[in-house]
């Protein structure tokens, strides 16, 4: 009989569905737009048309809406690594991400 699988999140995650850029290098850099599934304080999980290999090293900002922030929409730049990758149907590919560092942008 198996034990049942510990749950390994250490901060709450939030179910939210934002658009995302996605900066990685791939024989050059290359910038594509994605789509979150689930966001906390220490990770993300998104959805993009292409594979990254587990262990890349990422960029990528998001837009915080004014729901969440309760003010206006908030612009974060991270930047982390790839952690897990899983092939999805339809051709999309999820895939999981540790945030290492982020900053807040200005508005332009």
């Amino acid at each position: 009989m198996s034990e049942p699988q510990q749950e390994k999140r250490g901060t709450r995650r939030f179910s939210l569905r934002l658009p995302v850029s996605i900066k990685f290098s791939n024989g050059g850099i290359r910038e594509v737009a994605a789509e979150t599934k689930d966001v906390s304080a220490r990770g993300v999980f998104f959805f993009m048309d292409q594979k990254i290999e587990e262990g890349s090293n990422i960029e990528f900002t998001l837009t915080l809406p004014p729901e969440i922030t309760l003010t206006e929409s908030i612009r974060v730049r991270c930047k982390g690594r790839v952690v897990r990758v899983e092939a999805q149907p339809e051709s999309k590919v999820g895939i999981a991400a540790v945030i290492d560092q982020y900053d807040f942008v200005a508005e332009a």
